[in-house]
This record gives structure tokens, sequence and C-alpha cells, in this order.
């Protein structure tokens, strides 16, 4: 998997990433999730899993990871594996994200999973822990799920802390949530601040677009997260016409969806949250399938208006 520049950034990356929500805590919001992990979801039994989907990854060529403080233990976990492995932090490129703290208690019915907090308090905390962990490996580092409401973006002491982090050479970005991602995307171009920024953007959500257009065009690096909707876009719930068209092709619906993202020319790497090595495998068959005009006529319907989307994000419940 060849390499390509993350916009301004001096980052290079692979099309498509590996992203670890799904892999460092036991409960994570994804269709299928008890089928696919099964009672084994012990610190043990997880570092194992991650391992194995990180070897797997790496085998297959992927060098962008993506973590988070809020993933439970995934940045411990990476951290291991880099170390276990021996891999030179100039042969990969790791970004984190600070702003949600995880609150599981490594339990599958906690009350709540993380809490969000993007005050500069808690960015300086949190750089801490995760250097603490990945060390000299952290290339990028960003703010969880920005949005406009959450002032952030207007925070003099956290763009000032994102600032002095820049300029000791960690790149600096943020990732958006919710139906109003176009706003917050703008908002964070005309700061001039950041060098990448990540967002939903799937067949079913593709309200962000235009806004994630505009961001490449003025040179920040885009990595798409939730190609596959959480699972909405697997075999396990995806609409028929994509099923259909999946199968046309010989490929999975998932594959397929993410065959879209890639095909976006704004797009500079599209995040797999794969859990087991088979939907890894499946994931990066998109990597050969081609989109074409006919796909995106057939495929255009499934797409939902942004308050119905994020709705029903918010009520898939974490297994």
């Amino acid at each position: 998997m060849l390499r390509r520049p993350l916009g301004r950034s001096r980052l290079q990356v692979t099309p498509m990433g590996l992203g670890l929500a799904a892999l460092g805590r036991p409960a994570y919001i994804t269709l299928g999730r008890d089928e696919d992990l099964g009672p084994g979801r012990d610190v043990a039994a997880m570092r194992a899993r991650t391992w194995e989907v990180l070897d797997a990854a790496w085998a297959a060529g992927v060098r962008y990871f993506d973590t988070a403080r809020s993933y439970g233990r995934a940045e411990e976990f990476l951290a291991g594996w880099l170390a276990d492995r021996g891999v030179p932090a100039r042969e990969v490129v790791v970004g984190s994200k600070w702003g949600y703290e995880y609150v599981g208690g490594w339990r599958m019915d906690a009350d709540r999973h993380e809490v969000k907090d993007l005050s500069a308090a808690r960015l300086r905390r949190q750089l801490g822990e995760t250097r603490e962990l990945l060390g000299d490996h952290l290339s990028l580092y960003q703010i969880h799920s920005a949005t406009i409401g959450s002032g952030v973006l207007d925070d003099e002491d956290v763009l000032g802390e994102l600032r002095a982090l820049r300029d000791q050479g960690v790149a600096v970005g943020l990732s958006t949530t919710g139906p109003a991602q176009a706003d917050t995307i703008d908002k964070a171009v005309a700061t001039g601040l950041f060098d990448t920024v990540q967002s939903t953007w799937n067949l079913l959500e593709r309200s962000a677009g235009d806004a994630l257009a505009r961001a490449h065009a003025a040179g920040l690096g885009v990595i798409v997260k939730e190609g596959v909707a959480n699972g909405r876009l697997t075999a396990r719930g995806a609409p028929p016409a994509l099923v259909r068209a999946a199968r046309e092709r010989g490929v999975t619906p998932d594959a397929l969806a993410l065959a879209a993202v890639l095909a976006r020319p704004w797009a500079g790497s599209v995040l797999s949250g794969a859990a087991t090595i088979g939907q890894l495998g499946e994931n990066l068959a998109a990597l050969g399938v081609i989109w074409d005009d006919e796909a995106e006529k057939t495929l255009a319907e499934p797409a939902e208006d942004p308050e119905t989307y994020w709705a029903r994000r918010a009520a898939l419940p974490w297994s």
C-alpha cells in the first residue's frame, strides 16, 4: 500500500488506516459485536485480539493507526505492540485524540462509558498521558469530537496549547461529530491552525462532503471515520440496494461502502474499525473495488438526513 501526504502536514499515510475504537475496550456501539467478540473480553483477551489485528494490518501494508485516550486501553495496547514488534517511529503514523475520558471500568453494563471535557486542563493532562505511552510515535494529536457548541474552537487556552504542540513537530487536528459537522469543519479551517480533520462520511451520512472538500482545498488532510456506519453498512444491516450492488461486484457490503469513501478526491485516509482479522480483510478489499458512475447513481438512495442519522447512531447500544 503506497503512502501519500496527508494535507499540508509532513505525515505520509496509507489510503486505509486502522482505528482502535472497537479494540481497546470491552464495549462499543457496533452491530454484531457480541457475535464478533463473544464473552472473552478481559484485558488480556482484548490485548491479544488487538495485537492480532495490528499484525494483520501491518502485514497488509497499513501504516496509519488511530486511537484516543477514551478508547479504554487502546493507546496502551498500541504502544506495547509497537515496542514488541520494534516498529520505528519513522515507519508509522500514529494519531490520537484528547477530550473524552474512558470511565467504563472495563464493565459491559457501565452507566457511562466515556465523559467529555474539551478544556485546556484536560488537554494538558491527557497529552502527558498519551506521550508517556506513545512517546516519539505520536505523530498527530486531535481534538476529540469538536463541535461549534462545545466552544473549543474559540478557547484561546486550548488553541495556544495546540500551537505549542505543533511547534514541537506534532501535527494537530480535530475530529467532528453530529449533524452540524460542516459548520465545525469550516470554522476549524478558518482558524488556520489545524493540519487535519477527521469526520464521519458514509453512504448514509454525506452532509460533511462539501465542507471536507473545502478543507482539503485549504490544505488540511482529511481522515474519514465510520465509513460503514458502526455496522449499518455491513452484511448485518446494509440497505438492500447496497447488498445487491456488492453481490454483483463479488464483494461484501462493507467493502463497497468503503470504496465509496475511497473514491472521494478529498479523502486522505479512510479508517477501518475492524475488531477481527476477518473484518479487516473484508474492509481492505475496498482498495481493489472500482467505484464508478453506476455505483454512484445506484447507491444514492440510502442517504439519510443528518438529524435522523445521528439520532439513530446515538440509539445504538454499547455491546
